[in-house]
């Protein structure tokens, strides 16, 4: 339990960090799904380049740390297609909200943004709701 509690921790602080940098170095807020929404939908392919290797980063320090440091094991489902439905629904749901929860959740609250406290606030409570859902009610998640 206390080398989850700390890999949380520092998750969280360098979530923070990689968002400040963000900032300092770009002058724009750190969000997922407007990075990889400007690359989509090609507004943002004027700072394409930097969009891509930040992305890339994303997905590629946690396969690194998989292979070189720690297996990740997150002991919620092995279930893959239920892991494809969530996506879908959290990409969905940052979609309708206008940010996903690095944006609203880091970003959006530290400069005390309303829409972006109401934003994390739902987000929170439907993962709870889901949760309970799946876990107690369909038995889906042990």
């Amino acid at each position: 339990m206390q080398q989850e509690w700390l890999m949380g921790f520092l998750g969280g602080l360098l979530i923070g960090l990689a968002a400040l940098t963000f900032l300092l170095v770009n002058g724009r807020i750190m969000g997922v799904s407007g990075l990889l929404g400007g690359l989509i939908d090609r507004t943002g392919w004027g700072n394409g380049a930097e969009r891509l290797v930040f992305l890339f980063g994303l997905f590629l320090i946690p396969v690194l740390w998989a292979h070189f440091v720690a297996p990740v094991d997150t002991h919620v489902t092995s279930n893959i297609g239920l892991v494809i439905i969530a996506g879908l629904l959290v990409g969905i749901g940052s979609r309708l909200a206008n940010g996903c929860t690095s944006g609203h959740g880091v970003c959006g609250i530290s400069r005390f943004s309303i829409r972006s406290i109401f934003a994390t606030a739902v987000y929170l409570f439907s993962g709870v709701l889901a949760v309970s859902l799946f876990r107690h009610f369909l038995g889906v998640l042990p």
